[in-house]
């Protein structure tokens, strides 16, 4: 993941406020602030963009900050390219969101489905979305692996 895009990610991390995103803000002011031998209360009253500069250095963090930061840099960054990923596979959703326990498409709709998001969006956006589906949910997104680059 680029630079520019680690930084919209942890923007969209410190952003989030959904249910539980509360302990993955805890856990990563805690990381910042040993990092920079700071206290915790000055890492969180940073400005959002240097929270986020500093999240984004960070070479090593745990899988839920790295969890919580991807899903956040999705619904921030990549609603579109979610949505029409989604319909091309004929999976319901809301914007995006998925709404129902997802069923693993037909191998035939999987490929269509990727062939029609990489004729419309770009590469590296295209291969972060779908090496997010297969990190977070393996069983169901087995198919898409063939399609995602070991460097996305």
């Amino acid at each position: 993941m680029s630079r520019d895009r680690r930084v919209l990610a942890a923007e969209a991390f410190w952003r989030d406020d959904e249910d539980g995103a509360a302990a993955q803000h805890v856990e990563a002011i805690v990381v910042l602030a040993q990092r920079m031998k700071f206290r915790p209360k000055s890492v969180q009253a940073l400005p959002l963009d240097q929270r986020a500069k500093h999240l984004a250095a960070l070479g090593d963090v745990s899988d839920a900050i790295a969890t919580r930061a991807l899903i956040a840099y999705h619904f921030a960054h990549a609603r579109p390219l979610m949505s029409a990923f989604l319909d091309a596979a004929g999976l319901p959703h809301d914007n995006g969101l998925i709404t129902e326990e997802p069923k693993a498409p037909e191998p035939a709709r999987l490929r269509s489905a990727v062939e029609a998001v990489r004729q419309s969006f770009a590469t590296p956006d295209v291969d972060l979305y779908l090496g997010t589906l297969v990190v977070l949910d393996p069983v169901t997104w087995a198919g898409l692996a063939e399609f995602v680059p070991e460097s996305a």
